[in-house]
């Protein structure tokens, strides 16, 4: 059991059934009237977020969240399969669960697979990815990095994404998965 005056940035609760994660907290003390805390939480599973007041004594289930890493081995329709490195085992997740930044990853990369009684509900792939452009419109040479000019380009998992005049069809480019963003050429 953990109390609301225990709470802590990223301390993971239950509450009415939903698992919840502390986003931000404060301790408030008022002139007159009890103290309360003032809290800011993110339902794990479904990413919504809300702001509560609790009593400082108010009694709530520990969560705990296990972020497993595992490999990312096929796809077959709408299941992504997954490995765990350790035991071999292949956990079948469903499109639905993956999020969009998962257009990034391809076969045998590892991810984070997160789970809450055994129960899946989110893939986190890795924050930065190497990947070849597939397609794009050939550069020209005196385009520079300082230039903001962007054209649209094609990488080999199928996702489309912004980068620079001077990327061409075959260079390997490093991409943050969290906002999908070129990041830099990569050295071959």
């Amino acid at each position: 059991m953990i109390s609301a005056s225990d709470f802590r940035n990223g301390v993971t609760f239950e509450m009415d059934g939903k698992v919840m994660q502390v986003v931000e907290f404060q301790h408030v003390k008022p002139g007159k009237g009890a103290a309360f805390v003032r809290t800011k939480m993110k339902n794990v599973i479904t990413g919504g977020v809300t702001e509560t007041s609790f009593n400082p004594t108010a009694k709530f289930e520990q969560a705990f969240v296990e972020r497993k890493d595992m490999d990312y081995s096929y796809s077959d329709g709408d299941l992504y399969y997954f490995m765990d490195p350790e035991s071999f085992d292949m956990i079948p997740i469903g499109k639905d669960l993956l999020g969009d930044s998962f257009k990034f990853v391809k076969e045998n990369m590892t991810c984070k697979v997160m789970s809450y009684k055994g129960t899946v509900f989110g893939v986190e792939p890795p924050n930065f990815v190497e990947l070849e452009v597939t397609e794009t419109d050939p550069g020209f040479a005196g385009n520079t990095a300082t230039n903001n000019v962007l054209k649209p380009a094609t990488l080999e998992t199928g996702a489309e994404i912004k980068v620079p005049l001077f990327v061409n069809p075959g260079d390997r480019i490093k991409i943050d998965t969290r906002t999908g963003e070129y990041l830099e050429r990569c050295k071959a």
